[in-house]
């Protein structure tokens, strides 16, 4: 992928989203009131507002008309608007390629510029061989096309490896480093990969090994995703058995955080993660 594939329609329309919330709250509107203004129902604008559906340009010009947005704000807008309606680049693979509410994971990662990640029981998926993926999914019943989920994770490793990647931080439960996913074989290999990759200067890999004894959010793997614009908060998302959260109020933001930074302070130094991972590939 080119860097200008990268651009997220899904970023564009939560970053939208705000844009249009934060208009209305400006003018001290309430939904009851702004929309018939704009001879909507309130359902309609509130639906633009949350991101559950696309304002088309036309749709952005009527609102920022009503509100009297200065002219070179509302084309910023109507710009995004556009955007929001195109098709990422992962929108290609069907159906059976993304689980449900994962595409929209897929298309802020796609525009990140740093992803954190605590695991406990999988090798992180940017970091995963292609060996490696496959025995997972295969592990999973009912998970439709394997090598179209796979390929799917391949191409989303491709951030690290561009001119301008992206910044990877992860911190790995040894547990996840000593299952055998695939047998000794692929483990050794997906162990290699983790340490050629720990090398790059973008690529933070820490373990948190057995002796580490109770750590914060045991029971919960997760994800942080940050954005290169300063108004683009903070996405921690984070999956279960049949779906996945994304987190947008700042309160729990915040918490997502101090998760984290107490995970990164537990775990072993990079250095030292190196060297554990070394070990348990010498093992196999």
């Amino acid at each position: 992928m080119q860097d200008g594939e990268r651009i997220s329609p899904t970023v564009r329309l939560r970053k939208l989203a705000r844009g249009l919330r934060r208009w209305r709250n400006e003018a001290g509107l309430s939904l009851d009131e702004l929309a018939p203004r704009l001879g909507w129902s309130k359902s309609k604008l509130g639906r633009f507002e949350t991101g559950d559906a696309p304002p088309g340009p036309a749709d952005v010009i009527a609102i920022a008309t009503v509100l009297g947005i200065p002219d070179e704000e509302r084309e910023r807008y109507v710009t995004l608007a556009f955007q929001a309606r195109q098709k990422g680049w992962w929108q290609r693979y069907g159906r059976e390629a993304i689980k449900e509410d994962f595409d929209e994971y897929v298309g802020l990662e796609s525009e990140a510029s740093h992803v954190r990640e605590f695991t406990h029981q999988l090798i992180p998926g940017l970091l995963q061989t292609s060996r490696y993926a496959t025995e997972i999914m295969r592990a999973s019943p009912g998970i439709g096309d394997v090598a179209e989920r796979t390929d799917l994770r391949m191409q989303r490793q491709a951030r690290l490896h561009e001119a301008d990647p992206l910044r990877l931080s992860t911190i790995i439960h040894e547990a996840a480093l000593r299952t055998l996913v695939g047998g000794r074989e692929v483990m050794r290999e997906q162990l290699s990969m983790l340490i050629e990759m720990a090398k790059l200067d973008h690529v933070t890999v820490q373990a948190l090994p057995f002796g580490a004894g109770a750590y914060p959010s045991m029971e919960a793997p997760f994800i942080i995703l940050s954005f290169p614009e300063p108004e683009d908060p903070d996405v921690p998302f984070a999956e279960y058995l049949t779906g996945c959260v994304y987190i947008e109020d700042p309160d729990e933001i915040a918490s997502y955080n101090l998760y984290y930074n107490a995970l990164e302070e537990q775990a072993l130094n990079p250095a030292e993660s190196l060297e554990l991972i070394s070990k348990i590939a010498g093992e196999l």
